[in-house]
């Protein structure tokens, strides 16, 4: 039986390649705009705020690039410090807004990967917007996923790690459970996980060589290819330590499962 068979990354890798095949622009445009909104990885709109030596500067930042600056000197520090009031409270808003926006489109971007690789109903871009009635939940996943990384991470680096792998499918359970409470979407993901992070954390790496490829030579526009690619892999890997792998019908494209060798 196929579905008893443990897959590897390389396995992982094949079932995204053909989940791809004539969705890689649809796949583009997700990822893009998942970034975008701070649904994944730490590429979302960042507003930076320096005050230094009576000079004042303020950017707004895309993929690490200024889309917006300004910068002006004042001699009255009455003046720097009224400007820079009114500036931490429009970047404390504007961060829990781009928050609870990034968790409800990261379920979502779940769930648009999940249909892509299941390939029972067309993967669309506004399945990614399917989730505000969940932002509570989906708000507090991110959170609670946050906060217990964190404190992991002060007794050492390595409970930090663990945990984040832990917690990894929380996304993906919401996306197919809104009904959930973020403390039982983390629990069912903690379980899910056991004995699995390992796995996870070699699909993840097999990218790398992609990624460093992409940086050198594309200057990091390679990544809005391997996003979804990435994506799509840990998608399948979901499916599999779910136990909710849908079965391969003639008219897909089976992968071939790979002979062994590292995860």
């Amino acid at each position: 039986d196929e579905s008893e068979i443990m897959k590897y990354a390389a396995d992982f890798r094949s079932i995204a390649r053909n989940a791809l095949k004539g969705k890689w622009g649809i796949a583009v445009v997700a990822g893009l705009i998942a970034s975008l909104l701070g649904a994944i990885g730490s590429s979302g709109p960042e507003l930076n705020v320096e005050l230094n030596d009576g000079n004042y500067n303020a950017s707004l930042q895309i993929f690490g690039q200024d889309v917006v600056s300004s910068n002006a000197g004042f001699e009255f520090w009455p003046v720097i410090a009224g400007i820079a009031t009114y500036i931490a409270i429009f970047a404390v808003v504007f961060g829990i807004a781009l928050f609870i926006l990034g968790s409800i489109v990261e379920v979502g971007y779940m769930k648009f990967n999940l249909d892509l690789v299941d390939r029972q109903k067309e993967a669309e871009i506004g399945t990614m917007f399917g989730y505000f009635q969940f932002w509570k939940t989906t708000a507090c996943a991110r959170l609670l996923q946050s906060v217990y990384v964190l404190l992991w991470s002060l007794l050492f680096i390595i409970p930090g790690i663990i945990a984040g792998y832990s917690y990894a499918m929380t996304s993906y359970i919401l996306a197919e459970n809104p009904e959930l409470t973020a403390s039982e979407a983390i629990e069912r993901s903690k379980q899910m996980m056991s004995g699995n992070r390992w796995r996870l954390f070699c699909v993840q790496i097999s990218f790398i060589g992609w990624e460093i490829l992409s940086a050198l030579l594309t200057f990091g526009i390679g990544s809005l290819w391997i996003t979804p690619y990435k994506q799509a892999a840990i998608a399948a890997f979901y499916r599999e330590v779910s136990g909710t792998e849908r079965i391969i019908t003639p008219n897909d494209a089976p992968y071939e499962p790979s002979a062994g060798g590292s995860l």
